[in-house]
């Protein structure tokens, strides 16, 4: 090789060895931080987990590869909840994943900087954690649990299962914003249904039962239950209601499928599939204020009809072709 052609042959490789260097580096792992209200054991959070996580791989993340993911479990215990917030927002992740109004406050009393995703949050503003739906600001956006609207159309459909009803007792938490407002739009509703109304105060599990015995001893009387604090009490409520024979309609398809009677609410899957993709765009630079809060696009009806058979009702046939889902 001529000494000249020898010197650009070198000149070349020398060019080459970063480009080959930075081909030989691996790829670059983000982190993220997710906090559930619950166990690791349920079978309906996982359900949404791996939504959350097939969200995530459709949009070229994998655990392990390009992404690490830390998870803790609040238990339903309050403390418990705070713990995990502060160990999560220690590991200084890229973006923290809160589910409900409980984990994502805590995170937030933890961090004002790391960015944070929440889904299944019915206000948001009324809880102080974004300053509105379209302009969030601060270090937070994500999913609404549902639109407050949606308690009208619980009383619709409770009255049309069940036609005889003339009074409905709300289920409702009494310390959160979205108990208050939900009541007042059921209130603002009834009377164009022609149902009375009354007040379930949720507190605890003991304070329950006694409540809905009570209802029970009015005739045509039926349940509405609202707002996520109901669902660590599933299984007591939609026991308590097959027990004493009352119909009632539950915000979400899970109360149905463990043996309540009827749901309308957002399809659950769906946001939190939704909700990955919050998080594929912040982790390539885009900012949470700038990320607007949004609503449920998907509702689906569930019912009962074993429920509905067991309570002498026998389903319209309209509202049976509407159904999402029908469980017999």
């Amino acid at each position: 090789m001529r000494r000249r052609d020898f010197i650009r042959a070198s000149i070349a490789a020398v060019a080459a060895w970063p480009i080959a260097a930075r081909a030989q580096q691996p790829e670059r792992v983000r982190r993220i931080g997710v906090l559930f209200p619950g166990v690791a054991a349920d079978l309906e959070t996982q359900n949404r987990l791996a939504a959350f996580q097939r969200g995530l791989h459709e949009l070229g993340w994998t655990d392990g590869r390009n992404l690490q993911i830390d998870y803790r479990w609040g238990g339903g215990n309050a403390d418990r909840i705070r713990n995990s917030a502060a160990e999560l927002v220690a590991l200084a992740p890229d973006v923290l994943y809160a589910v409900a109004a409980a984990p994502l406050g805590a995170l937030l009393e933890a961090t004002r900087t790391i960015p944070i995703v929440f889904a299944s949050v019915a206000d948001p503003v009324g809880g102080g954690y974004v300053d509105s739906l379209a302009r969030p600001g601060g270090n937070v956006t994500g999913f609404l649990l549902f639109e407050y609207v949606i308690a009208g159309k619980w009383l619709e459909l409770l009255k049309e299962i069940a036609p005889a009803l003339t009074r409905a007792a709300v289920i409702r938490d009494p310390n959160t914003s979205t108990g208050i407002a939900l009541w007042a739009v059921i209130q603002a509703m009834a009377p164009s249904i022609g149902v009375e109304l009354s007040l379930i105060n949720m507190r605890d599990a003991s304070s329950i039962e006694p409540d809905i015995a009570a209802v029970a001893h009015s005739p045509n009387s039926g349940l509405i239950v609202t707002g996520a604090s109901a669902y660590r009490y599933r299984e007591l409520i939609t026991k308590l209601a097959a027990d004493h024979k009352l119909p009632a309609i539950y915000f979400e398809r899970i109360f149905v499928t463990g043996g309540g009677l009827i749901s309308y609410g957002p399809r659950s899957a769906d946001q939190y599939w939704r909700a990955a993709g919050y998080v594929d765009r912040i982790l390539k630079g885009e900012k949470p204020s700038d990320l607007p809060v949004q609503a449920p696009t998907k509702y689906e009806l569930a019912i009962n009809l074993n429920t509905a058979k067991a309570l002498g009702l026998t389903v319209p046939p309209a509202l049976l072709a509407s159904a999402d889902e029908v469980i017999e």
